[in-house]
């Protein structure tokens, strides 16, 4: 008799258990309004980076990575000491080629090229003319595209989401007003990433002599523009 009344109680626990684990029924939101939401923050960039190039070449592989070094050394050495940072300074690329003649469907050696590329970080863009001209002064060979950015662009990121979300939750209303109902509360925001197009860089491959005579070329860092964008859903009575 024992073992049958503990049997029982066994079984009424693990009904109880699997009962209590069974999920409640969702309940329905009721009728929902979805919109989309846009914005457009502009900004004026305050930073730039700035590719620099220099080109050496000589008979020898050797010799070309010698000159090369050489050149672009004085070129770091020089931007260091107009007081930019080292973490200002980055290398993009280098590489080391032989370059050839051809002739009557032959061809020959004529020598080896060595480039190396360095990315410059410049956080006062006033300066950015007088950074060039001083890297070209300094032996640069080429100059490449000027990009522009934000310090604070995080910042700016998000007061465009704000601006979003309220254009959104503007249009829930109206939608809802339309139909004789009004917002009730949102239930979801969802953000769409955009991509931002930056100012258009500004190429400046200058070389040899007219490069020297560049002395400090103008530069025009225009506006930015980040965009917010959002989907918005959100109950109506």
């Amino acid at each position: 008799m024992k073992r049958a009344i503990t049997a029982l109680v066994i079984c009424a626990a693990i009904a109880s258990s699997l009962h209590a684990q069974t999920p409640a029924p969702t309940t329905q939101e009721g009728p929902v309004v979805v919109t989309s939401g846009e914005a457009i923050v502009k900004r004026v960039p305050d930073r730039a980076w700035v590719q620099i190039t220099a080109e050496s070449r000589a008979r020898s592989p050797r010799e070309a990575q010698k000159l090369n070094a050489d050149a672009m050394s004085a070129v770091l050495q020089k931007l260091k000491g107009a007081g930019l940072s080292a973490d200002a300074l980055q290398t993009r690329g280098y590489d080391l080629q032989p370059e050839y003649d051809y002739n009557n469907g032959r061809q020959t050696l004529r020598g080896y090229l060595a480039r190396n590329t360095v990315e410059v970080r410049v956080d006062e863009l006033p300066r950015v003319g007088e950074i060039v001209d001083m890297a070209v002064t300094a032996g640069a060979t080429s100059v490449g595209g000027i990009r522009f950015d934000l310090k604070e662009k995080d910042a700016a990121e998000r007061e465009a989401l704000r601006l979003a979300v309220e254009d959104a939750r503007r249009r829930a209303d109206a939608a809802a007003g339309g139909a004789g109902m009004k917002v009730d509360r949102v239930i979801r925001i969802e953000e769409q990433r955009v991509t931002v197009n930056p100012p258009r860089p500004m190429m400046m491959a200058m070389r040899g002599e007219a490069a020297q005579a560049a002395a400090g070329p103008p530069v025009e860092a225009g506006e930015m523009e980040l965009r917010g964008a959002v989907t918005l859903t959100a109950t109506i009575k």
